[in-house]
């Protein structure tokens, strides 16, 4: 049963938007693309709606169609030479700072836990550390982009630092799903992600997150090996 409050169904969702615009104005803003993240979302609030994602003792879980295409199309991205060379056209400063949302992600996480639909260690007072790459964002961005006081390197390793938590939490939520593979929290298992509008989170969220830390590595990497050619 979804008993979500409302406040945090609302934070959610508020947070989700403000993703895609920030998303979006990091692209040099690809109409595209935001047609392509508008239909999407859509498409996710449907299924979530239906029920479909909390179906259990699926196969193969529903949680395989949860974050299954997102992190697909992020792959996809990163591996096609036309995704690499869109990704090559992001805005490196506004990338950096969209991670910022990580921290009212985490958040609604904790408020989430504590109606019992994901468990502690999916939170910042258990093993999620993903808070830390919201708050130290705005002090990169402050650092690199507006006092110049750090450069390439530096947010290279930030990036790498930040995408290694991101990996973190996204083990820990895949572990503690209910599925045949689950190996935590099974007094309290992660339903929250397949409900409304918490679905936006692997389906939506994550997907760009991701994308993000993938484009800004592969431009940094790039800008790093010309300098020292």
């Amino acid at each position: 049963m979804n008993n979500l409050p409302l406040g945090v169904s609302i934070l959610f969702a508020a947070t989700t938007c403000l993703t895609v615009w920030l998303f979006f104005t990091a692209s040099n803003k690809s109409r595209p693309l935001l047609i392509f993240l508008l239909i999407w979302m859509l498409l996710q609030a449907v299924i979530g709606l239906s029920g479909f994602y909390s179906v259990k003792g699926a196969f193969p879980p529903r949680l395989a169609f949860v974050l299954g295409p997102g992190l697909l199309i992020s792959v996809l991205l990163f591996i096609s030479r036309r995704g690499r060379r869109f990704m090559d056209t992001f805005l490196i400063d506004k990338l950096t700072i969209l991670h910022a949302i990580r921290v009212p992600v985490e958040i609604t996480l904790y408020f989430v836990y504590t109606v019992g639909l994901v468990p502690l260690i999916m939170t910042f007072e258990g093993r999620n550390l993903d808070i830390l790459s919201g708050i130290s964002a705005i002090i990169i961005f402050y650092i690199v982009f507006r006092k110049r006081k750090a450069g390439d390197k530096t947010l290279l390793v930030w990036n790498f630092l930040c995408l290694g938590l991101l990996i973190n939490i996204l083990t820990i939520a895949v572990l503690a799903a209910e599925t045949p593979f689950q190996m935590l929290a099974f007094d309290q298992p992660n339903r929250g992600v397949t409900i409304f509008p918490l679905v936006w989170l692997p389906t939506v969220v994550v997907p760009i997150v991701l994308i993000s830390h993938l484009a800004a590595i592969r431009q940094l990497l790039r800008k790093i090996k010309h300098k020292n050619a």
